[in-house]
């Protein structure tokens, strides 16, 4: 059993945590509590490291017992050090170390995300967890985003990084990648009052969305990219929503239109 802090498994993990550098270097990141990590499992996504004690439930068991059974290394940790590394009030008993490796975009993808300058890391969750819910193929994510692998990200995606494509690109890769999907993509971006009323877009062709931060708004290789804007009518007088919230009613609109015909 790890009893320390300063375990070097235990320090590797609390690196994984706190920086971006780290996950970027190692290429792995860190989940936490039951469900991730039964979602991960489920998902056959490659464990480096699972770390557990003793206060597990019968389902977080019969996880480790998932992992131990594919030769994923497994520690049993006391509870100090759990909370120590945790970055949950309440700590679940179980933490897995991943390979970033998330699943490939199809090679004619119809329905892409675009976020620009997407910083909070509890919206970029939202975010990726709503468009996984709504079908949407892949996620680009442009200069300027949070780090899709963070803590608070994971864990406000809740599982969505296990069922979606996501990659983190600059803006030529990103633009490249819109031109060798092999299939025409319609490109709207998303702004607070500008362009047509969401309900009055076409979005049942092949197309891509592009969502901006909440501050700023997309920045100007999002404005360059895309063929239309559209914006959602706010009677209310509010000046924008959550990007999130946002995102949310343009990515079902696209769904709802689409479930038609």
């Amino acid at each position: 059993m790890i009893t320390s802090i300063h375990n070097l498994s235990i320090q590797t993990v609390r690196k994984l945590l706190a920086q971006s550098k780290a996950r970027r270097e190692q290429g792995k990141f860190v989940i936490e509590g039951v469900r991730l990590s039964e979602e991960a499992l489920h998902a056959g996504w490659t464990a480096r490291l699972v770390l557990f004690t003793d206060k597990l439930d019968a389902r977080g068991q019969a996880v480790l017992d998932g992992f131990t059974a594919r030769g994923v290394p497994s520690e049993q940790v006391s509870d100090v050090v759990m909370h120590a590394i945790s970055h949950t009030e309440t700590p679940q008993g179980i933490l897995a170390v991943l390979t970033i490796k998330p699943k490939p975009l199809p090679p004619l993808p119809h329905f892409l995300l675009i976020l620009d300058g997407i910083r909070d890391p509890g919206n970029l969750g939202t975010i990726l967890r709503t468009a996984a819910a709504a079908g949407v193929q892949g996620v680009l994510l442009a200069p300027g985003c949070a780090d899709a692998w963070s803590p608070k990200v994971v864990r406000a995606g809740m599982g969505a990084h296990f069922r979606l494509p996501i990659e983190c690109l600059g803006w030529q890769e990103l633009e490249h990648t819109l031109t060798q999907s092999g299939s025409s993509l319609h490109v709207f971006l998303a702004d607070s009052s500008a362009g047509i009323a969401y309900t009055q877009a076409d979005f049942r062709p092949p197309l891509a969305l592009i969502v901006g931060g909440e501050a700023t708004g997309a920045g100007s290789e999002s404005l360059s990219m895309a063929e239309a804007k559209v914006h959602i009518p706010m009677p209310g007088g509010s000046e924008s929503l959550n990007a999130a919230v946002a995102a949310s009613i343009l990515l079902f609109e696209v769904q709802r239109q689409r479930s038609q015909g």
